[in-house]
């Protein structure tokens, strides 16, 4: 049963004082239990993609994390990894922009990030614990309508992760089938079980293959 929750972690390294030894450890254990991808700074995507090839996807994050970095910039970072052999990316919003109900702005955003990655998968990191119902659900509007391939709760460095609320209210609001990411503060493999039993269909956390390393 594990096992089979595996296939849904994208298993994330994003602390600052990550060196290199630190990320082979985690594309190593990507590969041996089999995840969905690794998701690591930006700085260590054309290394980890040599090294790990084809034998793993490799994440990579934009504007994180706090999302308020130009669109340019986002869209510059996002081609320098997809460049550098990223495979999926994760971008977060522009939470003022959201605040101002400056929705169409956000929405132009994600489609042009998405138009760069060339084909490659883009998560949209929503930031939940920011922001009012109302503010979700609007999200998942945007999301829905626009090129993205998923809606995903947190960038794990804010006032909170990931909760079953806020997946189920992703799952009732998501219109176009996007997919549904989980991260932050996942740690145990009952909690991962909760989230992919209330939609969620990829998960964002490094404690899951510690767990079965003990």
């Amino acid at each position: 049963m594990h096992e089979e929750l595996l296939k849904y972690v994208d298993h994330t390294l994003l602390k600052q004082i990550a060196t290199w030894e630190d990320i082979k450890v985690i594309c190593d254990d990507a590969i041996r239990y089999n995840t969905a991808s690794v998701c690591i700074p930006p700085s260590y995507v054309k290394k980890a993609k040599e090294y790990v090839k084809n034998r793993m996807k490799v994440c990579t994050v934009i504007g994180f994390p706090n999302g308020y970095n130009t669109t340019n910039v986002k869209v510059f970072e996002t081609k320098d990894a997809i460049e550098n052999g990223a495979d999926e990316i994760d971008m977060v919003i522009n939470i003022g922009l959201l605040k101002e109900k400056k929705y169409d702005e956000i929405l132009e955003e994600i489609n042009l990030i998405k138009s760069a990655c060339d084909g490659k998968i883009l998560k949209v990191i929503i930031e939940t614990c920011l922001l009012t119902e109302e503010e979700k659900i609007k999200m998942c509007e945007i999301v829905s309508n626009s090129n993205a391939d998923y809606i995903k709760t947190s960038t794990g460095f804010s006032t909170g992760g990931a909760t079953l609320e806020d997946i189920k209210l992703f799952r009732d609001n998501i219109k176009n089938g996007q997919g549904i990411k989980a991260a932050g503060g996942i740690s145990s493999f009952e909690d991962a079980q909760a989230f992919v039993d209330n939609g969620a269909t990829r998960l964002g956390t490094s404690r899951l293959v510690k767990l079965m390393k003990e």
